[in-house]
């Protein structure tokens, strides 16, 4: 009786325990058909996502390619200022086209769309140069120290430091965004130099070989380039198009611009409004905080400029030394709030 009951009751366990086993295997085959379909989701949405991205790269690219010719002709016909005023209305929508694509185009791409757009702004900046009304010739007595046109200035009435000596910009070197610079400065240290709104109106403005200087530019320029600066200090109105930094080190700026690109350049704080990604490269010791400098007429200036003063990328920052999209660069890092209180004056 014992053994038949025994027998009995291991029969049951073994009926419950394959009910159970046949109750669990439709669960398994439910689970993994679900897993099965969520890859194939995701594999078809990421399909998807480089179908679109594939599209806007093949617009952009068709668009920018039509709009640079377009502006290319009217360049080399411009000999009227409605030319020249077509094409620089046609560079602004080339600008807002890289600003709007910065999201899904490749670094490569988007760093040679914006070479491209620099070439002809400095392109439209010698054309309107070349049709401005010539002086008419008068005899005079020439003077050795009178500076041309384009001539970087050295500071107003302070001597250059012993040792240094005010030159005119560098020779233009191929590859240059830029083939003149209307003003600037020049090899000085520890100086304090300023120009205002009058002066800078749609400039395209050089700084360059300063030293442990203070340089403040009240208004509306059309580009910056600041080079082999050290310990110095810029504070810059909004600039039209792009801020050039290569060859610095341990600087402080504040500048505001559609593009901004830095080179070679270390140990530096970047006050920064900017509506396009800055780029940077070859570059270490890099900090960014928003732009916080203003002056009396300073949103004048940035109404000029054509700037949208309440789109800042200022911590969207392109660094072409590191291509790893899910670590953050080492070269740059975004300047703590209580290292930005800074008395600018």
């Amino acid at each position: 009786m014992e053994t038949g009951g025994l027998s009995a009751a291991a029969l049951a366990n073994g009926d419950l325990g394959s009910q159970r086993e046949r109750t669990l295997v439709p669960e398994r085959l439910q689970k993994r058909e679900h897993e099965r379909q969520l890859e194939v989701e995701r594999r078809k949405q990421k399909r998807q996502d480089q179908e679109v991205e594939g599209e806007k790269s093949d617009f952009f690219a068709a668009a920018f390619a039509r709009e640079r010719s377009a502006v290319e002709d009217l360049l080399e016909s411009g000999e009227s200022v409605e030319r020249l005023e077509e094409a620089a209305a046609r560079l602004q929508g080339l600008q807002k086209l890289i600003n709007d694509s910065v999201l899904f185009l490749a670094a490569y791409d988007l760093r040679q769309a914006q070479e491209v757009l620099a070439r002809l702004q400095a392109a439209l900046a010698k054309r309107r140069q070349e049709l401005q009304p010539k002086k008419r010739f008068a005899f005079k007595t020439r003077k050795k120290d009178t500076a041309s046109a384009t001539q970087v200035d050295s500071a107003p009435d302070a001597p250059a430091a012993e040792g240094i000596q005010t030159s005119p910009p560098p020779l233009k070197k191929e590859g240059d965004f830029h083939s003149s610079w209307v003003c600037g400065f020049s090899n000085l240290q520890s100086q304090v130099l300023e120009k205002r709104a009058e002066e800078l109106h749609q400039q395209d403005v050089l700084l360059t070989q300063l030293r442990n200087c203070t340089i403040k530019l009240y208004g509306n320029p059309n580009t910056l380039r600041l080079t082999k600066a050290q310990g110095c200090t810029l504070l810059c109105g909004p600039v039209s198009t792009s801020v050039f930094l290569e060859d610095c080190s341990d600087c402080v700026l504040a500048v505001a611009c559609q593009q901004l690109r830095v080179h070679t350049t270390k140990d530096t704080r970047i006050f920064l409004q900017v509506t396009s990604r800055a780029i940077m490269e070859d570059c270490t010791g890099i900090q960014f905080a928003p732009y916080t400098w203003s002056y009396q007429g300073i949103d004048k200036d940035f109404e000029g400029s054509g700037l949208d003063k309440k789109k800042n990328n200022w911590n969207d920052v392109d660094d072409f030394n590191w291509l790893a999209r899910d670590v953050a660069s080492p070269n740059w890092s975004v300047l703590p709030e209580e290292e930005r209180r800074i008395q600018w004056d």
